[in-house]
């Protein structure tokens, strides 16, 4: 479906002024008619009164960002953009099927919620169709990693509408199609990656392991979203603008054991700093011992001194000394 432009429509002020005029001139001519026995002129003015007032019904105002989807009969006639008081065909139709639908800023396509009579019916008056940058928010979804580790995950896509024709006719509903295709793509997309770093696991698929994660790699993740749900919305007439993650976290169930995998991970690593720090600083006293010549020890000595000082370098808690009044031997 090709999209068609209607740019020499934008003359509503005309046609409806146009239409004033003829009303008025039927009426009076009814009148005169009527008033000098004239069966012919008064019979005219009634019927160009009645059916002077049909170009009006096609009459449309349009703000900034806005299209209408017109058809003819069934068939379609072409597609009217931006602002401006147009006149199209007074028998052509405005389509839009998702009119009806809403897309949250904060959640999924809104199902819950039943429209009210009064919404129902501007939803089904309004078939206008919105160009502008708008914002798909899905509700988190529960998938399982590369690892099978079930994580928790959402995701928001700005998008835009730059074909209407295909977004009508190609689709049954364009918004619907792109939530659907979200959900999709995000699965996708987080089957391949762990949550954090893990050896073994290649996210590239170039057959080399790397260091990419749902964690570590958030931007290179949300653009490969992106470009997934691109390919897929490409015959609804959808532009995604953007796609970012919003929210990540281990699901709830493996949350805490993975909390603790997390801190144990930690704690290792503080402590191999430690013993890496004291085992330098008892290094460099030995060194220094040595070099200055203050004291000469022994092997058992040295070893007693090195046990001793890690004991107050990589000890959690203050160590309490015990003074040697007496003789070093």
């Amino acid at each position: 479906m090709q999209e068609i432009i209607l740019k020499s429509k934008k003359h509503g002020m005309l046609t409806l002024i146009v239409c004033i005029i003829v009303e008025l001139a039927s009426i009076a001519a009814f009148i005169a008619g009527a008033a000098m026995e004239n069966g012919g002129l008064a019979v005219a003015g009634a019927i160009v009164a009645c059916i002077g007032w049909i170009p009006l019904c096609g009459l449309r105002i349009l703000k900034p960002q806005e299209a209408l989807v017109l058809t003819l009969f069934g068939k379609y006639i072409g597609t009217i953009k931006g602002e401006g008081f147009y006149a199209v065909n007074p028998f052509c139709v405005a389509v839009n099927p998702a009119a009806k639908t809403k897309l949250n800023q904060s959640g999924d396509v809104d199902k819950s919620a039943p429209m009210s009579a009064t919404e129902m019916k501007m939803a089904m008056l309004d078939k206008k169709i919105s160009l502008k940058i708008m914002t798909l928010s899905n509700n988190r979804q529960k998938i399982n990693d590369c690892l099978g580790n079930p994580v928790e995950i959402g995701i928001a896509v700005t998008w835009r509408v730059v074909d209407t024709a295909k977004a009508v006719f190609n689709v049954d509903n364009f918004k619907e199609y792109l939530s659907l295709q979200c959900d999709s793509a995000l699965r996708n997309i987080v089957r391949v990656y762990p949550y954090d770093v893990a050896p073994g696991v290649d996210t590239t698929g170039d057959g080399v392991e790397d260091d990419g994660s749902l964690r570590g790699s958030s931007e290179v993740v949300a653009a490969r979203i992106r470009d997934e749900i691109q390919k897929r919305v490409d015959e609804a007439g959808i532009e995604i603008v953007e796609a970012r993650i919003t929210y990540l976290a281990y699901a709830p169930e493996i949350a805490a054991v993975m909390l603790q995998r997390q801190q144990a991970s930690a704690i290792i690593d503080a402590r191999k700093m430690i013993v890496d720090g004291a085992v330098g600083m008892v290094e460099m006293a030995l060194e220094k011992l040595n070099e200055n010549q203050i004291v000469h020890l022994d092997e058992e000595r040295k070893a007693a001194m090195v046990s001793n000082l890690l004991v107050v370098l990589c000890g959690n808690h203050d160590t309490q000394p015990i003074v040697n009044t007496g003789s070093l031997y």
